[in-house]
């Protein structure tokens, strides 16, 4: 590649990055992903494929998420990659559940998403297998859009490379940038105008310096996925339950959460001590993926806990039933997460940017983050 000169090269072929060369290839720019693997294997291919609006927090966040989904159709349609916009469901079976949901569908924290709060009648309709004994209701948003991450970390890269002119190399990392020289791992170099590092969870290689005093820590999921389920049997909206109130921001508003929170520390100390909600969606193979918890920092090991997995499917089966449940995949995730930001930017160096620690909204966010940054190098104050 010695003699090759690009406008961009971009380090990683996660979603973060295939969004940074979708948004530079669309404005006309030479582009080059490189990827240290033979394909790109990280967080990226193993969360749930939820495009998420609704765990924004209204306002600027809900925004740009948004402003994401609404670019990730356009993609999604032309790449002609499998999505299914069957939004989502909120499940509450406790009255301090119900009284989150109430407060989350009248105030102005669900703007945006043109949801309804829906008794356990509507909800058996449209969402076979959920458990109606005991559910008070449900919030309804028609909002997010599942995909299948193996599909679309596999896909993407063929779409840009035939449709815009991105160019792939796989299993080639990048070490070092003085621009214009890009070096490689394996000792060439190449050139290039702007280097845009997406590291994933990979904070030491690049810019190590950026990452520091900034509160970022990696966070570990533990996940699995059944065996698919047999046609015509669909789970629906992707589903969430009571957990889930307690773990994204844009419950945070509502009154009833202290309440809420202060229970589950009570009755189930061992979900806040892993980090546990549980949520669950379906792929176009019919598989369902199911997960999660969160361990941070020093707390993450390189094994997994059956514990861990043990009461994800506990709680599970208390809203779910799942027509021939098997185990098909085990795995665990790690990704970057800054503690007060929706991502990290950052110019440590002429001609460099650095997209990181969009933490477990990463799917949702991509192609919205991305474009924020591209605009703002390329038409702002970029250097």
């Amino acid at each position: 590649m010695p003699d090759l000169v690009f406008n961009d090269a971009v380090a990683g072929a996660g979603i973060i990055g295939l969004a940074t060369a979708y948004h530079l290839a669309r404005r006309g720019r030479r582009v080059v992903v490189f990827e240290r693997s033979a394909r790109a294997s990280g967080a990226s291919i193993r969360n749930f494929g939820m495009l998420w609006p609704i765990g924004q927090p209204a306002g600027q966040d809900r925004a740009l998420a948004l402003r994401s989904l609404e670019i990730w159709s356009n993609v999604l349609q032309d790449a002609r990659l499998w999505h299914d916009p069957c939004g989502s469901l909120h499940l509450a079976y406790r009255d301090d559940e119900a009284r989150v949901l109430d407060e989350f569908a009248r105030g102005d924290a669900s703007s945006g998403l043109g949801g309804e709060l829906i008794g356990p009648e509507k909800v058996g309709r449209i969402a076979p297998g959920v458990r109606l004994d005991g559910l008070q209701c449900a919030y309804r948003s028609p909002t997010e859009v599942c995909v299948d991450p193996r599909e679309i970390i596999a896909g993407l890269p063929g779409f840009l490379a035939d449709s815009l002119g991105v160019r792939f190399e796989f299993g080639r990392a990048v070490v070092g940038f003085d621009r214009p020289s890009l070096r490689l791992g394996d000792g060439e170099r190449c050139s290039a105008d702007r280097l845009w590092v997406c590291p994933g969870s990979d904070l030491e290689t690049l810019y190590p310096e950026v990452y520091r005093d900034q509160g970022v820590v990696l966070c570990k999921l533990q996940m699995l996925r059944t065996e698919p389920i047999e046609h015509p049997w669909r789970l629906g909206p992707m589903l969430a339950a009571g957990l889930t109130l307690r773990h994204y921001r844009s419950f945070e508003g509502c009154p009833s959460l202290a309440s809420l929170r202060e229970r589950v520390a009570r009755e189930t100390p061992q979900l806040d001590r892993f980090g546990i909600h549980v949520m669950a969606s379906q792929n176009g193979r019919g598989e369902v993926i199911v997960g999660d918890s969160h361990e941070y920092g020093d707390a993450i090991e390189p094994f997994d806990r059956t514990e861990i997995e043990t009461l994800i499917l506990d709680y599970l089966r208390e809203f779910l039933d799942v027509p021939g449940f098997r185990i098909a995949a085990r795995w665990n995730g790690i990704y970057a997460k800054h503690p007060t930001k929706p991502a990290l930017t950052a110019r440590p160096a002429p001609g460099a940017t650095v997209i990181a620690c969009l933490g477990g909204a990463g799917m949702t966010l991509s192609f919205g983050i991305a474009e924020r940054a591209v605009i703002d190098v390329l038409e702002g104050n970029g250097r």
